[in-house]
């Protein structure tokens, strides 16, 4: 690295967006945090200062020491944390994987990720509480954040307003993993220097990061990466960095990149400054930043800060609706558009959430990409229907067209709609019936919903869908046991036989369920009917490519509802899976390292189906339901919450172990290379070498034939340097813009769904 030049790009990590402060204002360009001129001393005062303290345009930044101070300063308020855990339990009775957290499988343990003990984690904050052991308000937070955070499944939320709400956390500099000819173990590079040599504009050659504040550069960023949501390390330690599959998500993706403050990267505190050394002996030193979340005008104290922000019920509407109103500003900066190192596609879906791709490069011409970065998360019916017409419109006319294989590229998938996956691999496969097979952990309140709502629905037809929205919204619920059916096809006689419970590893579970698409209501849980079911009997569906000629891309990061459509794909009809990156060894990696549950709910959620069981049933007022959650602290204290309510379960697997359990190496293993980085058809190309090309690189080990020695031979090729620039001079000067903007994205995410991991 050298220092001019990266800064140079460096200083393109920007940040276009309504400022929460002036929030009908929009700065398009960034303006650096003021320094206090010593006239306030109060941390809380010097942030305040640092955004109004001259005249012109408020700072959307300030430096990360200060507003660290200042969160320290926040005092703590045992009533109300005291008050918080209380509210907090009965909402996470509903995780599904409570007991198996606790005691998870020993591959698992061994490969994936420790045991932890939620409740038990929670006994010991309220024990904390009580010792007086919380030096401040955000102390209490973080604690709370990283217990549920330490389940690493990604359907199971809960982030506090101190550590969230008032201030996220960034680095200037993004970061990528790359190795120099996809065999050599990768090395981390700062990735302006990687854009640098791709696009021919820096004379000096690239130097990997060595360490990171002193420590080894990998060991860091993989202890760095347990903060992320995902469950797989490899996973974990793709999100560290800058992907284009994320960028291409714009605001609703991990931006830049954990480690520059994308993603849950923007939770972590990164410290005042964080420095870089390279392997030439050089070293960077670069200041680390916050952006406020809300208005800091007049704020001088922590206390100050605290009763205007989060002990109050209003603290949390004020605090989204400022973020709503940045994400708004933001969204634009990519989504909408190409971005940057994609082609254009021939088939354009909504969002860039599906685009359908040819590779427009010799030796790929029979080659089809379907690139699915989300499944749909949205409120508008009219994008989730031209989702479904993408698949539907791009397969046939890339068979017409000469394709005979297909990529479809799930990276960066955090799912979505869950019948998306449902109606994708029906068009993809349409004599196959999708299993899906799901189930609840079961306890009181669930029995008690339950009950209800299947008494309510039950008084009225279901031969089509009810006009009347209470009724709908009641047979389209999975609590009233008409809507599902039992996983051998037939129909729940009872709620009492869905509930059951069934004992299974020493926890009770409702009985096994799937859905019916056949039902009238399933179009009202997703906003379509799935390809195949309840549509007109002159429609016939027509499988176009063979599974052999079908390939799965991730980078790990495939979650929820990509997780549903993986697994219908893996285990229904044997579609391989190529997953790329991972941590620089050469070991095996999954191909799937998200959340695999698969159904979310948001606490607020969970509030409205009981809501909705009491109107049913206004006997239940005195039951849980109406002492349990008719509170509204755990909204107020939040910024995001959630629960996994349902466990995946594989068809014929007898060992009642949720989805989210079981490990499954990925079928090949690619390195990222630098033109990876830029180019997103050199990732596509690769895929399709690996799978059916006689040129493919897939990552030794000695699972793939490898001997030990071989492999530890082989591990000691570490890249220690990048060369050869790939891009043309036109490629360059045309491309080159369209990164230095994506530097200036935040995740400010706005999408939602049944099936959805929030970025």
């Amino acid at each position: 690295m050298k220092t001019s030049a990266s800064l140079a790009l460096a200083s393109f990590a920007v940040f276009a967006c309504a400022s929460p402060i002036a929030p009908t204002r929009t700065q398009h360009t960034h303006k650096q945090a003021r320094q206090a001129d010593g006239t306030t001393s109060a941390p809380c005062a010097k942030v305040s200062e640092a955004i109004y303290g001259n005249s012109g345009p408020y700072a959307l930044q300030v430096p990360a020491g200060i507003a660290w101070d200042c969160l320290n300063e926040i005092p703590f308020n045992a009533s109300s944390a005291r008050e918080l855990i209380k509210q907090l339990r009965p909402y996470i009775n509903w995780q599904s994987t409570l007991e198996t957290l606790k005691n998870p499988p020993t591959e698992y343990q061994e490969k994936v990720q420790p045991s932890v003990d939620i409740i038990g984690g929670l006994d010991k904050i309220d024990a904390d509480i009580d010792a007086g052991n919380f030096d401040n308000d955000y102390d209490f937070g973080w604690t709370l954040y990283t217990l549920i955070q330490s389940a690493h499944d990604g359907h199971f939320s809960f982030i506090p307003d101190t550590v969230a709400g008032i201030f996220e956390w960034g680095r200037p500099v993004p970061l990528v993993s790359v190795s120099a000819d996809g065999d050599q173990l990768p090395a981390v590079f700062v990735y302006a220097d990687v854009l640098g040599i791709q696009f021919k504009n820096i004379t000096y050659t690239p130097s990997p990061v060595v360490q990171i504040d002193g420590k080894d550069a990998t060991e860091f960023l993989e202890a760095f990466s347990q903060f992320g949501s995902l469950q797989d390390r490899d996973a974990l330690y793709n999100t560290v960095f800058y992907s284009l599959a994320q960028v291409n998500l714009g605001n609703s993706g991990g931006a830049v990149g954990a480690f520059a403050g994308g993603g849950r990267g923007r939770y972590v505190y990164p410290g005042a400054n964080t420095t870089l050394t390279f392997a030439n002996g050089t070293s960077y030193t670069m200041e680390n930043f916050a952006r406020p979340i809300v208005p800091f005008r007049g704020i001088t104290t922590g206390e100050e800060l605290a009763e205007r922000w989060i002990y109050w019920g209003s603290s949390g509407q004020a605090s989204t609706q400022a973020k709503t109103q940045e994400a708004d500003s933001t969204a634009a900066l990519v989504i909408g558009s190409t971005a940057p190192g994609y082609p254009t596609p021939v088939e354009a879906g909504p969002q860039n959430l599906i685009n359908g791709y040819y590779i427009d490069a010799p030796g790929y011409e029979d080659v089809a990409v379907l690139s699915v970065a989300n499944f749909v998360s949205s409120s508008d019916q009219g994008v989730e229907i031209n989702f479904k017409l993408t698949t539907q419109k791009f397969l046939p006319k890339a068979v017409a067209d000469g394709k005979t294989r297909l990529v479809i590229d799930l990276q960066a998938n955090g799912g979505g709609t869950v019948l998306q996956a449902y109606d994708m691999f029906k068009q993809l496969f349409p004599d196959q019936d999708p299993y899906g097979a799901s189930r609840f952990r079961a306890h009181e309140a669930i029995d008690l919903i339950g009950q209800a709502t299947s008494a309510f629905a039950s008084q009225f037809p279901r031969n089509e869908v009810s006009n009347n929205y209470t009724i709908r919204n009641a047979q389209s619920s999975y609590f009233d046991y008409h809507f599902d059916m039992k996983v051998d096809g037939t129909p729940f006689s009872s709620w009492d036989e869905k509930i059951g419970p069934q004992v299974v590893n020493g926890t009770l579970y409702t009985t096994l369920a799937r859905y019916n698409l056949t039902d009238p209501n399933i179009s009202s849980i997703g906003g379509i009917d799935v390809s195949g079911y309840n549509q007109p009997s002159n429609i016939t569906l027509e499988q176009r490519f063979a599974p052999e000629d079908v390939v799965l891309l991730t980078d790990g990061y495939c979650a929820s509802t990509c997780t549903i459509f993986a697994e219908f794909m893996k285990q229904q009809v044997g579609v391989k899976t190529i997953a790329m990156g991972g941590r620089s060894n050469k070991k095996p990696i999954q191909a799937i390292g998200g959340a695999k549950g698969v159904n979310n709910y948001a606490f607020s959620f969970v509030q409205q189906i009981v809501q909705s069981a009491i109107d049913y049933d206004p006997s239940l007022k005195t039951s849980i339901l109406g002492t349990d959650y008719s509170q509204d602290l755990v909204f107020s204290r939040s910024v995001a919450s959630g629960v996994n309510v349902r466990d995946g379960l594989r068809r014929n697997d007898t060992s009642g172990i949720a989805l989210q359990f079981i490990y499954e190496e990925a079928d090949c293993r690619l390195f990222y290379t630098p033109e990876m980085t830029t180019d997103i058809t050199s990732v596509w190309k690769a895929a399709a070498d690996a799978q059916w090309g006689k040129m493919g690189k897939c990552v030794d080990t000695p699972t793939y034939g490898e001997s030990k020695l071989a492999m530890q031979k082989s591990a000691q090729k570490v890249t220690n340097e990048l060369s050869g620039p790939i891009a043309s001079a036109s490629f360059s000067e045309s491309r080159l813009q369209a990164f230095e903007n994506s530097f200036k994205l935040v995740t400010a995410n706005k999408l939602t769904g049944d099936g959805y991991m929030l970025p």
